[in-house]
């Protein structure tokens, strides 16, 4: 008698894209995080203006906006190789230019113009990396395991950004204070052309989706980017950069007139340690809380420790609240970039994840600057409102993510009449509605 053949595992993604993949994709996204701080931190060292220093991280987040939508529509039509490899050595010759001009006599308006270039090259590792995982995932994994695997990606990819931005905005203040003012952004400089020039030549940079045809175009019509369910979901993401935005700002004012500004960053971390922690737990929700609940939930959640920034009397408070926060922003930022990947269409998905991460910019960018202004005038305790107006947008875009996923299913419901009447079909448990497409029942 022949034994039977041994068992293949079921494949995994991190047995499909590599220990390799993770470790380029984590170091690749570090010079973005170092950019804004960096270019901020130069700018008023070399120029001795707070008001040019301000600018200068808006103008990079208006270059990333402007362009990066463009740039994740690229790679879904050619490829994310032949992008990458190009912004990698544009972005690195626009960090050492900025330096150049920055030391300059050259007037401000060309030091913001460098800086928006800076943004307009930046490449976009996060939602590049996003989207490969997810075509793999949704190519390669099995149906049955899809959802979670997916969640699972999010959680991981969101902990991985909030690694960074915690860790990048420190290395800038080593090498800053310890070499000069110019070293973090060469070194930036450097991490791109390595790091970045990996990730471009990694082999999952090659493929492009299934669903797109053999010379590149997608089946899908552009219209088909401003769905209201996906429109919502980049409404979200801008709240939740208005939300980042507003508490850096607002707690370094706070900070400030405590005299211990240099320790705003630390604080910072709290918020982002527990926000990493809580995105990664996400992947162990189950599939019964679904997408829309689980917005409102940690929305709600963020929401409700927000408040507590308009009491907090000193710093100890202000760490509690900040911890607080961390828990519901963490798992509210997986849960948009998970309803991103069900109602974005499949052969655009560069594209969404870069739509999402140009919102966020945005709204970060908005949030330091609205709350920069009213911080200056009004004092610190006034700035401290903005993140809760903030989460509280964030929440009622949620809350309009759930009015439309409740729509859409009384609309299913709606177009099969008497299916509980229909011959060979038994009674409805507890009236529970028959299952829905995929996007709904992931949703």
């Amino acid at each position: 008698m022949t034994p039977a053949p041994p068992s293949v595992p079921a494949p995994t993604l991190f047995r499909l894209a590599g220990l390799p993949y993770f470790l380029i994709a984590f170091v690749a996204r570090l010079p973005f995080a170092m950019m804004v701080v960096g270019t901020l931190t130069l700018a008023v060292a070399a120029r001795e203006s707070l008001s040019l220093g301000g600018l200068t991280p808006a103008s990079v987040g208006i270059g990333t906006a402007c362009f990066g939508p463009l740039l994740g529509a690229a790679a879904d039509r050619y490829g994310q190789r032949a992008v990458l490899g190009t912004l990698a050595v544009a972005n690195a010759a626009a960090l050492i230019a900025f330096a150049l001009v920055v030391y300059s006599p050259a007037a401000e308006p060309f030091v913001l113009l460098s800086a928006f270039a800076i943004g307009a090259t930046a490449p976009q590792v996060s939602p590049m990396s996003r989207s490969r995982l997810v075509t793999i995932v949704a190519e390669r994994i099995p149906a049955g395991r899809r959802a979670r695997t997916t969640s699972a990606t999010m959680a991981y990819e969101s902990a991985a950004d909030e690694t960074v931005f915690v860790f990048g905005p420190f290395l800038v203040g080593v090498l800053a204070t310890t070499i000069a003012p110019w070293v973090p952004l060469a070194v930036a400089a450097a991490l791109i052309v390595v790091f970045v020039g990996a990730f471009a030549l990694h082999p999952s940079a090659a493929h492009v989706s299934v669903q797109r045809g053999a010379d590149g175009r997608a089946a899908s019509k552009a219209s088909a980017l401003l769905r209201p369910r996906l429109l919502v979901v980049v409404a979200g993401m801008f709240g939740v950069g208005l939300f980042f935005g507003a508490v850096l700002t607002a707690l370094t004012a706070f900070m400030t007139e405590r005299g211990r500004p240099e320790e705003a960053g630390l604080l910072y971390g709290a918020m982002g340690v527990g926000s990493a922690i809580l995105a990664l737990g996400v992947a162990f929700l189950p599939a019964r809380f679904p997408l829309p609940a689980r917005w409102l939930v940690f929305a709600g959640l963020l929401f409700g420790a927000s408040l507590l920034l308009l009491s907090v009397g000193d710093v100890s408070a202000m760490l509690i609240a900040l911890t607080l926060m961390g828990f519901g922003i963490g798992p509210t930022l997986v849960t948009q970039f998970s309803l991103g990947t069900v109602f974005g269409p499949v052969d655009r998905s560069a594209t969404v994840m870069t739509m999402l991460g140009s919102a966020l910019i945005v709204g970060q960018a908005i949030g330091s600057v609205v709350t920069g202004q009213v911080s200056e005038s009004a004092g610190a305790q006034s700035a401290l409102v903005l993140p809760v107006l903030a989460a509280g947008f964030v929440l009622l875009a949620g809350i309009g993510d759930a009015l439309l996923a409740l729509a859409g299913r009384r609309r299913a419901h709606a177009a099969q009449p008497g299916r509980a009447s229909q011959p060979g079909r038994g009674p409805n448990p507890a009236g529970a509605s028959q299952p829905a497409p995929q996007a709904d029942s992931v949703a």
